[in-house]
């Protein structure tokens, strides 16, 4: 088969492929090197339209490239020839790649209308982040649907069929896939009500971290110190999430004594540890005043609470680490006794 495809090529198809080959190739550095030259020159339509440009230059050399071949392969019968027939529709390779050609397309064109173009327009009219990341979101997956339906459909696969077979197949795979299911509804429900959104800052448990995307089955969250965390949808449907974007950031430890330790001297001794933090550390607010609290009684222990205002999450680990080395260094001088634990053996007789 393969030495029938070579041999239905002549040598002037070769010439003519490797021409257009070099002029497709060509053109594209062309167009953005005038592209980048007239940004360099403070034209400001340039300026803006560069990413567009460079992008555009791509697709018509990526898209340019695969019809040159399918002109050049076009008098060659393997590509016509029926690999399957399903009714009236013969699918052959040549279908098969239109299909590819057209999901491969509306990726790239609605990746383009979203970054750029709806980007320009939420500007515009003051659409807030998180309500623009909804949009985009909703328009990807409504196009990539409808291109993918067109390809299925274009190469004899019926819709119909497809979802008959999903059907019987979700009776028996259900239970095993409820948890995805579930999280794919949480991330709709999260795209269309909206309870957290893009760039804000939420603390689950006692990590924080800022919202950097929301997909259909999870959600990725930046934090300062434990890096990238990849939270289930369906976790924000049913637990409780705070919501600290509006709030203020505050650095917060809490300190624990013996019972029977001088109170006032503890916190003078805390106002003092945080008194250095703030002269020798950046990113500590001037408004409001950091606050310590005597919060609470423990078995053998009286607890204390620190807060200071930081300027953003990142900050506040770091603030939180000196100043439990500096509370630490400060009991240790003064002779402060943390509260003792008691182990009792359980008999297991």
């Amino acid at each position: 088969m393969v030495d029938t495809f070579i041999r239905d090529i002549s040598r002037e198809d070769i010439i003519r492929l490797a021409v257009f080959l070099v002029i497709i190739i060509v053109g594209n550095w062309l167009i953005k090197r005038v592209a980048k030259f007239s940004a360099a020159k403070d034209s400001r339509f340039f300026q803006k339209s560069l990413p567009i440009i460079d992008s555009l230059a791509d697709w018509v050399t990526f898209y340019g490239i695969i019809i040159l071949l399918l002109l050049t392969f076009s008098k060659n019968e393997l590509l016509f020839e029926p690999l399957y027939t399903h009714g009236e529709v013969k699918v052959t390779i040549l279908l098969i790649v239109i299909a590819f050609l057209i999901v491969s397309l509306a990726h790239r064109l609605v990746k383009l209308f979203n970054k750029y173009i709806l980007s320009s327009v939420y500007d515009y009219y003051g659409v807030d982040r998180g309500l623009g990341y909804t949009f985009n979101q909703i328009i990807y997956y409504t196009v990539m649907f409808a291109a993918l339906a067109v390809s299925l459909t274009s190469v004899g696969i019926n819709l119909t069929a497809i979802g008959a077979v999903f059907g019987v197949l979700g009776i028996g795979i259900g239970f095993g896939m409820r948890n995805v299911a579930g999280n794919f509804v949480s991330g709709i429900i999260i795209l269309f009500e909206r309870p957290i959104e893009v760039g804000e800052i939420i603390q689950i448990n006692d990590k924080v971290g800022r919202v950097e995307k929301i997909r259909l089955r999870s959600t990725i969250i930046r934090t300062a110190k434990e890096g990238t965390l990849i939270v289930p949808n369906q976790y924000f449907i049913e637990q409780i999430v705070k919501n600290r974007t509006s709030a203020r950031m505050m650095a917060q430890v809490k300190v624990s004594v013996a019972f029977g330790t001088d109170t006032h001297m503890v916190q003078a001794l805390l106002e003092q540890a945080v008194n250095e933090i703030k002269e020798n550390e950046d990113g500590i607010l001037d408004s409001p005043e950091p606050d310590i609290r005597f919060i609470d009684f423990h078995s053998k222990a009286m607890e204390f609470l620190i807060e200071i205002p930081v300027v953003n999450f990142e900050i506040k680990e770091k603030i939180e680490s000196k100043l439990r080395h500096m509370v630490a260094a400060i009991f240790v001088e003064h002779n402060i006794q943390l509260p003792t634990v008691n182990l009792q053996m359980i008999d297991t007789n």
